[in-house]
């Protein structure tokens, strides 16, 4: 009898050390997928170059990891890179939080909209030189990724002005994408899977006022980084600016009456004029006040 004790106990106790063992496997990331870059460096697959934000050594999140791309190829060609960092860091046990940049807003709600109810491979969050992930033993699949939320700086989802009249390098495939009609075409906006999409709107842009509708960062407008719906942009500002209609924080429809994406709010709306587009190779301008939300939420 005492045996039969001990040996009850001892099954309970294992059964016990692994549960523990699963739970401590469990483990958050904090992925960073880049916007454009006609400059070019960022390789798929190297999870750890931060050259497009700034320093390596900046807090920027729970187990913080670069997503890159070339930044000047089509979304489509482009997007199984981010699919792969989301296979291999938000799948299993493993959650994510998204944080990404003027076009990798891009990246990431096409992924989303596309992929992101699709059976996904449960990875081992050990990349190869690729940046591709194995499966975990016996290959189990889950529906979409476990994402926690997506926070976007200057996102680029909804095109930019600046592509519509030629003002970037024609050469590169991604302008074609950035057209703000093939932006808001390409996928359903909407389609978010759940997610809530946190949207930080700059508006220190003087450079291209006169081809950018209402508020903009030098590179994408309101109507675009606040997340608002249609098929082209219009022109949407501050409380203080009398041409245009406000852009409203949260996920209320904009003064006039237009509505933003299900599943987008406005975290952050530049009242003061002091946020632009560019990283600087500092996580400066828009992406600063991101990082700040990131650090204090991704943990």
């Amino acid at each position: 009898m005492f045996g039969s004790v001990r040996l009850l106990g001892s099954i309970a106790l294992g059964l016990g050390l692994f549960s523990l063992a699963s739970t401590a496997s469990a483990t958050n990331y904090t992925l960073w997928i880049h916007g454009r870059n006609s400059g070019g460096g960022t390789v798929a697959g190297t999870y750890s170059d931060f050259k497009y934000w700034g320093p390596a050594t900046t807090a920027a999140g729970i187990n913080k990891k670069a997503v890159n791309w070339d930044g000047v190829s089509r979304i489509s060609t482009t997007n199984a890179a981010i699919r792969d960092a989301l296979d291999c860091y938000c799948t299993g046990d493993n959650w994510c939080y998204i944080a990404a940049h003027s076009a990798g807003d891009y990246q990431i709600g096409y992924a989303l909209s596309l992929y992101g109810s699709t059976a996904r491979y449960k990875k081992n969050a050990t990349p190869n030189a690729a940046g591709v992930c194995g499966n975990l033993t016996g290959n189990p699949t889950q529906t979409g990724w476990n994402i926690k939320w997506v926070a976007v700086a200057s996102g680029a989802s909804g095109g930019s002005e600046l592509a519509d009249l030629g003002s970037w390098a024609s050469s590169e495939p991604l302008t074609s994408d950035l057209k703000t009609t093939t932006a808001r075409g390409l996928y359903d906006h909407n389609k978010t899977q759940g997610k809530t999409v946190y949207r930080f709107a700059g508006a220190a842009g003087t450079l291209y006022s006169a081809l950018l509708p209402g508020q903009d960062d030098e590179a994408v407008s309101y109507h675009t980084t606040g997340g608002v719906a249609g098929s082209a942009g219009a022109s949407f500002g501050n409380p203080s600016d009398f041409f245009s209609n406000d852009l409203t924080l949260g996920t209320a429809a904009c003064e006039g009456g237009a509505v933003k994406w299900t599943g987008h709010t406005v975290q952050l709306r530049d009242d003061g004029e002091v946020y632009n587009h560019y990283a600087a190779g500092n996580w400066a301008g828009i992406i600063g006040p991101v990082r700040t939300f990131v650090v204090n939420n991704a943990k």
